[in-house]
């Protein structure tokens, strides 16, 4: 997700490492990589240069604090680099927001009219609105409102099907005005708390789909009119954006397909350019798939800072909270098993794609590239070749059942070794965190407790560092190297002849 506009902002944080005061030519220079990046992410010209105005503004204005104080009292020395960081995140928050993701409600009713262009993906999105709405308990009706686009109709009753949520959808030859009328009626009539209007889209904006959309806020005045918009269709969702919003009035937008292009510059720029927010991202194909927008957790992706509070929203979803801090608490005395492993991991892989996930811890977001998501299958099938006694105490797996725990999943015995290994370090690691004052007391949100040891300050969901274990292969090197140390050493003297000669 925007790794273009991430990678630029890295480019100008390492620039100003080492740098002992802001000035008009560093500060030129950082900007110059955040300029190429935002450019290249298809965020407009205008709201590009007034964005790096802005932070150069402040960045030379604003007096660089060398001492600050976190939220915990505690004294940290600040880099004119990391002031740098600091005015890059607030500039980008107000770039995009702020956004009030809450739904209108009027009547009594939530009622939502989906609109934008054909193939943006706004069925699925309506599918994924209504799952929304049913996690705050609504009872929701779907309506089948565009009557053009082939088995358009057949697919949200589908869909429907799949969350159990019904479709309403007209008769034949019934334009889309009356169908959406009749289904305001029902909802009305049959106690519906929610009614979401699919509408039809065009290949491109012209004033028939305007005057149908048009006629149908007319008919049913929905609470909320959202605008599907597609990342990949770059600058042109901004154009998109601005076209809708002269039409019809726009309560805010919906972003899909950000999860498949590195560049998504809309996400940044359509705020600005149009005034209408961005309400929700689609960060995927299937219909849990839909994330309220922050701009704050944005910013901070941005910035390779990760996303605690979205994260720890994403886990309190797919997790009982009296069971997570049981098991954190268990986690932290280092009383854990691969059998615990296994339930964390399944746990975090509930909350999307490893790679999305990783991407939000703060501290260990720049290794979400290097995360392989088949890794979570091999330990899976590692594990459940144990025994009970293995996989409570892999301590005991010697050669002879590391070779039957291979043979019966069809890995190497390198491979056992290797995760028996990582899983120690874990285990020894996150006992000692335990040991440390204050951790254990700090428990709560879901068993997410503030840890001073751990990168970026805090806990990965459900108590465990996953990294270690998911890194395409973790620190099996590690072990390689306490495995052979003759080779080092006589790597080293070999090394040393060789600066003799050369002195020599």
């Amino acid at each position: 997700m925007l790794e273009t506009v991430t990678q630029g902002f890295k480019n100008a944080t390492d620039r100003l490492k080492g740098v002992r005061e802001l000035n008009e030519d560093n500060i030129d220079e950082a900007l110059r990589d955040v300029r190429m990046s935002l450019l290249e992410a298809d965020v407009d010209l205008k709201v590009t240069r007034s964005f790096l105005a802005r932070v150069k503004e402040r960045g030379l204005g604003e007096k660089v604090k060398t001492r600050v104080k976190d939220r915990s009292g505690r004294k940290l020395k600040v880099t004119p680099g990391q002031h740098f960081v600091r005015v890059c995140e607030e500039e980008l928050v107000d770039l995009m927001g702020p956004v009030d993701t809450t739904l209108a409600v009027r009547s009594g009713l939530t009622s939502i009219m989906l609109a934008g262009l054909q193939g943006v993906g706004k069925t699925t999105v309506a599918a994924k609105l209504a799952v929304h709405l049913q996690k705050q308990g609504k009872k929701i009706l779907l309506v089948a409102a565009d009557v053009y686009r082939p088995a358009a109709v057949e697919q949200l009753m589908t869909l429907g099907a799949s969350i159990d949520v019904p479709v309403h959808h007209g008769s034949e030859g019934e334009r889309p005005p009356a169908i959406c009328r009749a289904a305001y009626e029902r909802a009305k009539r049959e106690g519906f708390s929610a009614i979401l209007y699919d509408t039809a889209g065009r290949l491109a904006v012209d004033d028939d789909l305007m005057a149908e959309l048009q006629e149908i806020a007319a008919g049913v005045e929905p609470a909320n009119t959202l605008l599907v918009c597609d990342a990949l269709m770059g600058r042109d969702a901004v154009n998109v954006a601005d076209a809708f919003a002269e039409k019809i009035d726009l309560d805010g937008v919906i972003l899909t397909k950000l999860d498949g292009d590195a560049r998504g510059g809309a996400a940044l720029a359509v705020k600005a350019v149009t005034g209408v927010p961005i309400k929700f991202l689609g960060t995927g194909e299937t219909v849990d798939r839909l994330e309220e927008f922050r701009p704050e957790g944005l910013a901070s992706r941005i910035l390779g800072m990760g996303d605690i509070v979205g994260l720890v929203k994403d886990f309190e979803e797919v997790v009982d909270e009296k069971e997570a801090e049981e098991d954190a608490e268990r986690i932290l005395k280092g009383a854990f098993g691969l059998d615990d492993l296994l339930k964390q991991m399944r746990m975090i892989q509930k909350m999307g794609p490893l790679k999305e996930v990783f991407s939000r811890m703060p501290g260990i977001g720049g290794l979400a590239d290097q995360v392989d998501e088949g890794e979570l299958a091999k330990i899976e099938s590692m594990i459940q070749s144990m025994t009970k006694a293995e996989r409570t105490e892999p301590k005991i797996i010697d050669q002879s059942r590391a070779q039957r725990i291979a043979q019966g999943c069809g890995r190497k015995v390198s491979d056992i070794d290797g995760l028996v290994d990582r899983f120690g370090q874990m285990r020894q690691m996150m006992g000692a965190l335990g040991k440390q004052g204050g951790l254990l007391s700090g428990l709560g949100g879901g068993g997410m407790p503030a840890m001073g040891g751990m990168p970026g300050g805090m806990m990965p969901p459900g108590g465990m560092d996953p990294s270690m274990l998911l890194g395409g292969g973790g620190r099996a090197g590690a072990t390689k190297k306490r495995q052979n140390p003759k080779a080092r050493k006589n790597k080293r003297k070999q090394q040393r002849a060789a600066r003799k000669k050369k002195r020599k």
